[in-house]
């Protein structure tokens, strides 16, 4: 496996288009002639743009014979596989020739036949005709040229298993000599062969024999740092390749540790993508940028949040794969701390301190591709956990990286239609990222003073909402970052409000089991009560809607829970609603219905009073438990609530609702509300409103 990107599809042309044809029409036992300057296309002495084509011809040449040979179902071996390693055995065969430029051809086409296509590259490297003649090239052709490209191809080959269970001892034993070579590149290349050996024989059963291999941490050190003097040393040849083999070693929490407690190397690594404001940087190569990120990724990385279900399966695994015991997992165990949250938070702060953002922002720039963007969305998210750094982060324009990150992923995604398919999975992580920004943060100093970059962050966010493999805790922070663009303005929260499907997703986790998604889901509504006049009247309704008065329903029912910032928001809501005459007939239906409106008014007001009207049989008394103290922000709710529920009924229905058990307790409640807040004015008015209402009515309030 290379630390490169999938080398991407090129368009059909007239030559693949033939090659396609030949390769059918053909015994397959050549490379067709139109593409016969393949053949020494990779070698080092062409340029990099061109060997950039050739991988492109390359790749559409191979892909055009798998198309037209299809492995079909039976079949033991694939028929392409076959066919495409008959057409390339002839050049591999050239690392036999005597003349070393015939070597380097055969050489250096079969370690680009490995970026392009593993599996014939893997069968022609296992011929036995190739794993005799390598240890004979590496000591007839002892030149600098030959012995990179044997280096390179090695480095290659021992990322598959199928080639590191043939391997030579010879072969690993020259790249540990090669290891001590002056050539710095050379040095570059064989370390990177070895760490993919190490690394991979730790994954796969087909083991070297014992002592081919170094596989200590001792050796480990070793390599980290000689890869990172590489790095350090500035040479250019060498530094792609180092940079590839530690993203291969830093997923080691120890070679994690090391990586990020060097603020030095981190400096000289993040100089190749970027260096500061007004500097000039070159442009790296596709592969050395990726390579960059990656390990900037798993240095930032933290540790998956797994249910304790999902945490005891995990180490049930761990223990039969290592065929250990409970007793004897505590080294294992010990080993991981470095990977907890708090080491984490640690790595994740010395890659902002060494200028890790402005890499992260310029590589959005500079790159189209999508793997860069998506790690960095993901780097960014990693980032992003630790409040602290978000600030730093919106000045390095994290804001606007990641914005272009999820434009670039959506513009391929249709948003109209009756059914628009859903984006990709891959995008959620950007969008989580985004949303911690926009939590944290006022709405201006996350997407500045224009409404523009607000209003196009609804959609990603109304995604994350309902996407069907986004998580519980990627719904809640998509639910809070809503609930703060909304406050922002009223066309903020009629855009949110409009978002297809987001209303009746953000109703339906009103009623979550999580008190956390509940919670937010509450106050998001609240807000948009406020601000969109589509959601108002939505739940106002004419006075005999029922979907109106089912949803009213619940908005009493969770200004009765236990949890208070949730109670707040709803009855925060059924203030905002009770305006309205018609939200007002809704209730007093309910309460005709049910019982329910004039109990949870008094539960707002004083939540001892209902001790005088005994339980209620429908009452869930398991998810309704009233807290022991009242709150004086839902004291003040329940006194708007009640002085406009009264002034909006007509006078036939009021006359009729003093005549209740429960109006009688909530006139207590009213007069010792007034009684305990005669110097909040604010409390105070709606209170004198309501008894005001209810005397009018003919009940008598000094009683």
């Amino acid at each position: 496996m290379a630390i490169v990107e999938e080398v991407p599809e090129a368009e059909p042309t007239q030559n693949t288009a033939s090659s396609s044809t030949s390769a059918e029409s053909s015994a397959s036992t050549k490379l067709p002639n139109e593409l016969a300057y393949l053949i020494s296309a990779f070698t080092p002495d062409h340029e990099e743009s061109n060997r950039s084509k050739a991988f492109l011809v390359l790749a559409s040449y191979c892909q055009g014979v798998r198309a037209a040979f299809p492995r079909k179902d039976g079949d033991e071996k694939n028929p392409a596989t076959e066919r495409l390693a008959r057409v390339f055995a002839p050049i591999v065969a050239r690392i036999a020739e005597p003349e070393e430029k015939e070597v380097l051809i055969g050489l250096s086409f079969l370690s680009a036949l490995f970026q392009v296509d593993w599996e014939v590259a893997s069968v022609l490297f296992s011929q036995e005709s190739v794993l005799t003649t390598l240890p004979d090239v590496l000591d007839l052709y002892p030149t600098a040229t030959v012995s990179k490209e044997a280096a390179r191809l090695l480095s290659q080959a021992v990322g598959h298993k199928t080639c590191r269970a043939v391997l030579p001892k010879d072969c690993v034993e020259w790249l540990q000599t090669a290891m001590n070579r002056k050539d710095q590149s050379l040095r570059a290349l064989a370390a990177m062969a070895i760490v993919k050996l190490t690394r991979g024989t730790k994954f796969d059963a087909a083991a070297l024999p014992q002592g081919d291999v170094p596989d200590s941490s001792a050796a480990d050190s070793e390599l980290v740092a000689l890869m990172k003097g590489l790095v350090l040393s500035g040479e250019k040849d060498s530094i792609p390749d180092a940079v590839e083999g530690l993203a291969y070693m830093c997923v080691e929490p120890e070679v994690k540790e090391t990586l990020a407690a060097d603020r030095q190397f981190l400096q000289q690594l993040f100089a190749l993508v970027s260096r500061r404001k007004g500097a000039s940087a070159a442009t790296p190569g596709h592969s050395l940028l990726y390579g960059i990120l990656m390990i900037m990724t798993t240095l930032c990385a933290y540790r998956p949040r797994l249910s304790a279900e999902d945490a005891q399966i995990q180490k049930l695994r761990r223990m039969a794969k290592a065929g250990k015991k409970p007793a004897e997992m505590g080294e294992t165990d010990a080993e991981s701390v470095l990977d907890d949250d708090e080491h984490a938070k640690k790595r994740c702060r010395a890659v902002v301190q060494a200028g890790g953002l402005d890499v992260l922002t310029s590589a959005v720039k500079t790159s189209d591709s999508e793997g860069v963007r998506l790690t960095v969305g993901q780097t960014l998210l990693y980032i992003s956990e630790d409040k602290e750094n978000r600030g730093r982060m919106l000045q390095a324009g994290a804001t606007r990286a990641l914005t272009d990150i999820i434009r670039k992923v959506l513009s391929d995604v249709p948003s109209s239609g009756a059914e628009p398919p859903e984006p990709p999975s891959t995008i959620l992580l950007p969008i989580q990222a985004l949303a911690k920004l926009a939590i944290t943060a006022s709405p201006v100093q996350v997407f500045g003073p224009s409404a523009s970059p607000l209003l196009d962050s609804i959609r990603p966010l109304s995604i994350l909402l309902q996407h069907s493999a986004s998580t519980a805790l990627q719904r809640f922070e998509s639910m809070m970052a809503l609930t703060n663009l909304s406050s922002y303005s009223e066309e903020a929260a009629d855009y949110i409000a409009k978002a297809k499907g987001l209303l009746s997703k953000v109703e339906f986790l009103m009623l979550d089991e999580h008190t956390m998604i509940r919670r937010a889901a509450t106050e998001l509504l609240c807000n948009l009560m406020a601000g969109s006049e589509e959601v108002f009247t939505r739940y106002t309704g004419d006075g005999k809607s029922d979907s109106a008065k089912s949803r009213l329903h619940v908005l009493l029912a969770l200004s009765d829970v236990e949890d208070l910032p949730t109670r707040l928001a709803a009855s925060g809501a059924l203030a905002t609603l009770t305006v309205s005459p018609d939200a007002c007939k809704s209730l007093y239906a309910l309460e005709q219905e049910k019982h329910r409106t004039l109990r949870t008014f008094i539960q707002l007001l004083d939540p001892h009073l209902l001790d005088l009207l005994g339980v209620d049989e429908e009452e869930d008394t398991a998810e309704e438990v009233p807290p022991a103290e009242s709150d004086p922000g839902l004291v003040h709710r329940g006194a708007v609530c009640v002085r406009n529920f009264l002034a909006n009924l007509p006078a036939k229905d009021l006359e009729a609702l003093i005549q209740q058990e429960e109006t009688k307790i909530l006139l207590q409640a009213l007069k010792e509300t007034l009684q305990e807040n005669r110097e909040n004015m604010d409390l105070l008015r709606p209170t004198a409103e309501s008894l005001k209402c209810l005397m009018d009515a003919g009940m008598d309030i000094a009683a």
